[in-house]
């Protein structure tokens, strides 16, 4: 039986693939519980400098697999249970250390949509579609959800969205903020290597910083963590890519970055 999640990794990118094109990519309750695993332990990995998030088969994915809720989300404490699964999973991958790309191309739908925005950007192709049907499902979203849809799109076109309840075309994806690049030509998952490849040779303990600096200001707990950025910014200037860093910029030469 083929794995429901791939993982490669290469040249200091990891693609995590969603393996379940019959399907499109929809995602287990079993599914949930391996993506928390397989971002947090990605995001300990000193060899990964960048994390695509993508799916197999020409779509991304399709959100949760509908078709095991009656079995695994029948009533609300099963519900509640299974919210925490997901919910642990979507935050694994907003909270992954590395910069993280979602490479869209077909459907981002539902908890799929989720993940995408989770990422720290989306890279679609033109086949993308991206929407969240919980208003065609009876379902109301979470703050964990709908916070990561609100500071992507703003706050009308996160209710158009959730409102709407269908799959959006890429130029209204475009419009809205859901996509952040296009790949003009090729597929998503292209863009998005050719992207985390630039990424990638740049100085690990400086993008990990501004992530952690930027996304601290944007949640409002710069303040609470200033003892732990203030350790961040300082692990930076005494380590040996600093020097690297002015020594290459002297030397007129592409540096050579270890995360050291």
């Amino acid at each position: 039986m083929a794995e429901d999640i791939i993982v490669a990794e290469e040249d200091g990118v990891a693609v995590v693939t969603l393996n379940r094109p019959a399907k499109r990519n929809a995602v287990s309750l079993a599914m949930w519980g391996r993506l928390r695993d397989t971002f947090e332990r990605l995001g300990t990995d000193a060899n990964v400098r960048a994390v695509i998030l993508t799916g197999a088969g020409g779509n991304f994915c399709a959100g949760a697999d509908i078709s095991e809720f009656a079995t695994v989300r029948a009533d609300a404490a099963m519900g509640e249970v299974y919210e925490a699964t997901a919910d642990a999973a979507t935050r694994a991958v907003r909270d992954c250390p590395r910069p993280t790309i979602a490479a869209v191309s077909g459907y981002a739908m539902g908890g799929g949509c989720g993940l995408a925005l989770a990422c720290d950007f989306r890279l679609a192709d033109m086949t993308a579609k991206m929407g969240i049907p919980a208003a065609r499902l009876g379902i109301v979203y979470g703050p964990l959800d709908c916070g990561l849809l609100l500071r992507q799109v703003g706050l009308a076109n996160a209710k158009r969205v959730l409102y709407a309840g269908r799959a959006f075309e890429l130029a209204d994806c475009r419009e809205m903020g859901l996509v952040d690049m296009v790949a003009e030509t090729g597929t998503a998952l292209e863009g998005a290597r050719a992207y985390a490849g630039q990424i990638a040779a740049n100085a690990p303990l400086s993008i990990a910083g501004a992530k952690l600096v930027l996304e601290a200001l944007a949640d409002g707990t710069a303040a609470a963590r200033a003892h732990e950025i203030d350790g961040v910014l300082a692990h930076a200037m005494d380590s040996q890519d600093y020097r690297e860093g002015a020594r290459a910029f002297v030397e007129k030469r592409a540096p050579r970055f270890t995360g050291n």
